[in-house]
């Protein structure tokens, strides 16, 4: 079900946003390094986390994973290190589809009830909930202590002798053992499961995501009576999660999993919870449309828009660009989620992308402004995260590592030590704040109509970007300059422009949103409209008619 507001989502790793312990070790323990809980998303810092115009929090990795961690005293079992990344592990190697991650408790034994009670609290301060669901793969040793009286685990009393079944939950390799291209100590598998990333091999490698295997979803098979039993499974797990009140779920690898199960299980949870958002990784631009008719309410736009963006701020494609990507998916452009950062993809302030978290100020203007779809960041991004740690499995790669246990200062002082926070990173902050609640105040943004000016100004052509919205009597003409230079310009407004936006009146007030100048425009047949643009910044102009 599509939100009526703009949707802000503000994606955040527990195990590293409340972690305080700067120790910072490379491979480090979590005895040395810390790690982040759920209780430190108090309501304090909820709070602030919704001022910045937030509506969703996607919790990331707070299903239970693999880790080499020993919990064993609690009753969870331990994961052979060799089949591991990192130590703290992927929370995409899922060993527990029923269980909070043991990591991110205070008391191990009440997980569950603590993550219940983050939920509670970040409804309280007026968000909603998203977590992962992870479909394509589970951890290599994936075996569920919790899981609900009645249900049965993945893999229980499947058929071992034969390499597809229907009715088994995993590709086996009958009478074969795992056998990597790589040294994994004493670690043994037989039969040998296929690997996750359709490495439908008993030898992975290193390279392939070797800590998983694949989950079997019989596509193309006709049951008499039943679905298969892994869409059978799927099924009781997010009913489990949407029972307990989360709003949404990030469906991790979308792609990989067919379709028809994702229209079958989407149909029969929004029966029973219609208020549920669906989103899709899904990198395959021929496929939205599937994905979308399946019930998916929102798609990465990381092909497509984040790539161009990404080129724009870079200095490899000219702003021109953007427009042909969002032709490309006009179509379905209000269900397209776009983002500048996810735990993916290198931080925008790291020297592997702009360098600099001010040079990515225009493409989060465009980002945000362009249409009415939804637009994710990634916690730290709003303080400029560099991401140039070398934590352990991950090395200094622009990324921050979700394998390893680490702390980053620019969260630790822009949640819990804010009075060491650098006036950069201050003014950084309130920048996103003020992009975002433009976003979800203006009128011509959540609701109104866009129109692209690039093609009557080609003088904006390669480092500019020009667009209208407007909604009854509100318009905004929105400027990016991607340019490290300040320019001045005039934007040509078209009569196709005047017509199309119904624009009737000619002599309009405007205020610029950005920095509150005030100025009075001219709009006539083919009027032309002069303005500075600071660098690396924009502007959004509101008019009034004036009749």
């Amino acid at each position: 079900m599509e939100d009526s507001r703009k949707l802000i989502i503000y994606q955040a790793f527990p195990r590293i946003f409340g972690n305080r312990n700067r120790t910072r070790k490379k491979n480090g323990t979590i005895a040395e390094n810390g790690c982040g809980k759920l209780n430190d998303f108090s309501d304090e810092v909820l709070g602030l986390i919704r001022d910045l115009g937030v509506t969703h929090i996607w919790y990331t990795g707070i299903i239970r994973h693999a880790t080499q961690t020993d919990y064993t005293a609690y009753g969870i079992p331990r994961q052979h290190p060799a089949i591991v990344k990192g130590k703290a592990g992927s929370p995409y190697a899922i060993v527990d589809y029923y269980d909070i991650d043991p990591d991110l408790a205070v008391d191990v034994k009440r997980r569950m009830e603590e993550f219940e009670a983050l939920l509670h609290r970040t409804h309280e301060a007026g968000m909603k909930v998203i977590i992962d669901f992870v479909p394509n793969h589970v951890a290599r040793e994936y075996h569920s202590v919790t899981k609900p009286a009645g249900i049965r685990d993945l893999g229980e009393n499947e058929d071992v002798t034969v390499h597809f079944s229907p009715n088994n939950n995993f590709y086996y390799y009958p009478n074969q053992p795992l056998a990597p291209q790589f040294n994994v100590d004493d670690y043994r598998e037989f039969p040998a499961k296929a690997t996750g990333n359709d490495c439908f091999s008993v030898h992975p490698t290193q390279n392939d995501w070797y800590e998983t295997v694949k989950l079997n979803y019989a596509a193309g098979t006709e049951l008499q009576n039943d679905k298969p039993d892994t869409w059978l499974k799927m099924r009781e797990i997010l009913h489990f999660w949407a029972s307990k009140g989360v709003d949404g779920f990030r469906c991790d690898m979308a792609e990989m999993v067919p379709e028809e199960f994702w229209k079958w299980v989407i149909s029969d949870l929004k029966g029973h919870f219609p208020h549920l958002i669906i989103i899709g990784e899904v990198y395959q631009p021929a496929r939205y449309q599937g994905f979308l008719e399946a019930g998916f309410d929102y798609l990465y736009d990381k092909v497509g828009m984040y790539n161009c963006l990404r080129n724009v701020v870079c200095g490899r494609q000219p702003s021109a660009a953007i427009t042909g990507e969002w032709q490309a998916t006009d179509h379905i452009r209000t269900h397209m989620l776009y983002f500048l950062e996810n735990h993916d993809e290198q931080r925008l302030a790291s020297p592997f992308f702009a360098g600099s978290p001010q040079k990515a100020f225009p493409a989060l203007l465009v980002a945000t402004m362009l249409g009415k779809n939804p637009f994710m960041l990634y916690n730290g991004q709003e303080y400029g995260e560099r991401g140039m740690d070398t934590e352990g499995f991950s090395g200094e790669d622009g990324r921050t590592s979700i394998f390893d246990y680490w702390s980053l200062d620019t969260l630790i002082t822009g949640y819990f030590e804010r009075e060491k926070q650098t006036e950069e990173q201050k003014q950084l902050a309130h920048s996103y704040r003020h992009i975002f609640h433009l976003a979800q105040q203006e009128k011509a943004v959540t609701k109104g109509k866009m129109f692209d000016l690039m093609y009557v100004n080609p003088q904006l052509g390669s480092q500019q970007f020009a667009f209208l919205r407007k909604e009854g009597r509100e318009m905004l003409l929105v400027v990016a300059n991607f340019s490290e230079r300040a320019i001045r310009t005039e934007v040509f407004i078209p009569q196709h422009a005047i017509d199309y936006m119904q624009i009737r009146g000619r002599h309009f007030h405007a205020v610029d949103l950005l920095t509150e100048e005030q100025r009075n425009f001219e709009l006539q047949a083919d009027a032309m409209v002069k303005m500075e643009i600071p660098a690396l910044s924009g502007r959004v102009w509101k008019m009034t008619d004036q009749k």
